[in-house]
């Protein structure tokens, strides 16, 4: 019981900031090292246990140590993300690694599993029994089974994986490049982009205008700017900013995974990485990927016909467009075909309306109250809301929103602390990268950000809704990993309404409401492009799945990315694009990256059981949220996903969200 009040008293000590872990390196190692030595003493309550072991008297205190051990790997890891001093981001990471570590040493303790094995389950709950039955399977598939030496060979190769996949996520963080421009290069983009980025005059004084690739910065010039040559610097200086780096660290960690996927039996990390996912094997994958292949290429080739012949128009001597210039042209084309400039519903979403437009929405769906805290957070810039159900603070949740030097470049949600019912409170954090407000510029958004703002915050709300489980292991996203995506993508159909758009979409100068006819406009345009869409999705999934199911000693990831584009788009290849190398999800998702299409699939069959003409209203959101937010990760996908639709996902609602533009074509026929 000692060991038990030990860790419920760590607990206390929930935040690394109050602890002063934001500004000191030293404060934070002493953080990390009082959460493992908490997870230790867990650890050692559980292996004491003497006589019959039960849920109570065992998994309880293992789940203490997930407790511990999920803390210190959440807090180090948005740390490491988005701490302002790079001193303590380099102390975040190495306890990532150690936490990490600490993990790996875990889930190769044969001691521990023997205790979860021996534990009676007659009489617990179904949660209780997929828990355990979920971790045992995640032991074996770790090696839990193997001789001593086995077990202390996967340890070090699986710190030395961590280790690579820092580094590599590091160098993509801290990697941002500048880009300098004549003046006039700059034509096409918004107003308020250029009033944003002066021109300056240099030693030879000529004016030039310097922007980096932060999100903000780089996804205007590849769809608005009209210079090609503009286009193409920040094209390159993007897909390179991690390079040359991150292209010997790749080959090491898929030779260091595919070392672990022998070790323990499998032919591939891929293998491995599926087998306790919901799609089971590699090859599942595959035919999944061969479905999406066949139902998207006609289209795909449609909408690449109709562009290019829409380019030749406007520049008769343009022989092909190149993947530089997709973007540029897709708008183009939308403003002829659809009246709709994407330019122009930007001054209805300037960043604060949109974040109150985000919380009002989702705060009517789930039928929860979000007001703000006075909860202290890493950063200043950080804003914290506490989430409130009939009057009970039921979490909180931390926004961080705009681009800081050495923060995290990229659009993630985070756990911050998983939540355990009637004991601690789920928080979660959102860690993007949108305009920042300034005075005389309110920050204006694209529809796109719009979308996925509401993205991420369908994972902020799967955390804290699905944070009150009996099992710290079942709560929040710990879903397998191929449905958490499930949840966010569902919530960015919902910003396709109407009615949800204008409630908060209004003129950051004139207040004037988001018009109905540039809404449906705006929908229109956006149905063109998701065939091509789908193309983009299959090769960032085919090269995730194809590095970590081959051998690794004969990749190169050059060809194998240049092969793999080809196979997929109709845009021709630029030279010196290494997109591999900034490629972050090859470390979270490794194998996985499947997981967006498997996931959008399972969402649009979601979002179809809501009412199109009331989507807040009905039962689906109730029936939702009970059947698949609040149950965390307490049943498997499969099981989340009949509870919800009755039956297993089907293909239908994808087939026809992906063949919507064509369908709308023929109705005006």
């Amino acid at each position: 019981m000692s060991a038990q009040i030990s860790a419920a008293a760590a607990t206390r000590d929930l935040h690394v900031w109050e602890a002063g872990g934001d500004a000191s390196a030293e404060a934070l190692a002493a953080w990390v090292s009082a959460r493992l030595a908490a997870h230790e003493s867990a650890l050692a309550a559980l292996l004491a246990v003497e006589g019959a072991r039960t849920p109570e008297n065992s998994l309880r205190h293992y789940d203490a140590a997930i407790e511990q051990l999920s803390l210190a790997g959440a807090q180090s890891g948005i740390l490491n993300s988005v701490a302002a001093e790079k001193a303590v981001r380099d102390q975040a990471q190495m306890e990532a690694q150690r936490v990490a570590m600490a993990g790996s040493a875990l889930s190769l303790n044969r001691a521990v599993y023997d205790a979860l094995a021996a534990i009676d389950l007659d009489g617990a709950s179904p949660a209780t029994k997929h828990y355990v039955e979920r971790t045992l399977l995640g032991y074996r598939l770790s090696g839990v089974d193997k001789d001593e030496a086995t077990r202390q060979r996967l340890h070090a190769l699986h710190d030395k994986a961590t280790g690579l996949s820092l580094a590599f996520g590091r160098n993509i963080q801290e990697g941002g490049k500048t880009i300098e421009a004549a003046p006039e290069e700059l034509e096409g983009l918004p107003a308020d982009y250029i009033a944003r980025h002066p021109a300056e005059k240099g030693e030879d004084g000529k004016e030039r205008v310097t922007l980096t690739t932060d999100p903000p910065e780089m996804m205007p010039v590849m769809t608005f700017a009209a210079s090609a040559a503009l286009r193409e610097r920040m094209f390159l200086a993007y897909n390179t900013r991690a390079y040359p780096e991150n292209r010997q660290l790749l080959l090491d960690l898929l030779a260091t995974r595919q070392e672990i996927s022998s070790v323990l039996g499998f032919r591939s990390w891929a293998d491995l990485a599926t087998a306790d996912q919901m799609m089971e094997s590699a090859a599942n994958v595959r035919a999944f990927l061969a479905r999406l292949d066949e139902a998207s290429r006609e289209g795909a080739r449609h909408e690449h016909a109709q562009v290019l012949a829409f380019a030749h128009e406007r520049q008769p001597g343009l022989a092909e467009i190149g993947i530089v210039s997709r973007g540029y042209w897709y708008e183009q084309f939308r403003r002829t075909k659809y009246d709709f400039d994407s330019q122009s519903v930007r001054p209805y979403f300037p960043y604060a309306r949109v974040e109150a437009g985000v919380l009002e929405t989702a705060a009517k769906l789930f039928k929860v109250e979000f007001r703000p805290s006075p909860s202290p957070a890493w950063h200043p810039a950080v804003s914290v809301y506490e989430v409130f159900e009939d009057g009970r603070l039921a979490g909180r949740f931390y926004l961080d929103m705009h681009p800081r030097e050495g923060k995290s470049k990229w659009f993630s949600a985070a756990p911050v602390v998983v939540g355990v019912r009637g004991r601690v409170l789920p928080e979660a954090a959102l860690i993007c990268n949108f305009p920042t407000p300034e005075e005389g510029d309110p920050g204006l958004l694209q529809y796109s950000d719009v979308v996925t703002f509401f993205h991420e915050f369908g994972h902020l709300m799967h955390a804290i809704l699905g944070g009150h489980t009996e099992w710290v292991g079942l709560s929040g996203f710990a879903t397998e990993g191929d449905f958490i995506e499930v949840p966010s993508q569902m919530l960015e159909e919902f910003f396709r309404d109407e009615k949800l758009l204008q409630a908060f979409a209004k003129h950051y100068e004139t207040g004037e409401v988001l018009p109905s006819e540039l809404i449906q406009n705006l929908k229109r345009a956006s149905a063109f492009g998701r065939a091509d869409w789908v193309r983009t999705q299959l090769y960032y999934t085919t090269l995730s799945l194809d590095l970590h199911d081959r051998d690794a000693a004969g990749i190169d990831p050059d060809a194998i990315t240049r092969e793999l584009y080809k196979n997929f788009q109709p845009w021709t290849w630029l030279e010196g694009n290494k997109m591999y190398a900034s490629f972050g999800h090859l470390t979270g998702y490794s194998s996985n990256y499947y997981t967006y299409m498997f996931d959008k699939v399972i969402a649009l069959d979601f979002f179809a059981q809501f009412d199109p003409k009331n989507l807040l209203g009905g039962n689906a959101g109730e029936r939702y949220r009970k059947t698949v937010l609040e149950q965390g990760g307490s049943k498997p996908g499969k099981e989340l996903v009949r509870d919800f639709l009755g039956r297993d996902e089907e293909f239908a609602a994808f087939s026809k969200w992906l063949n919507e533009e064509f369908e709308q074509a023929a109705s005006s026929c």
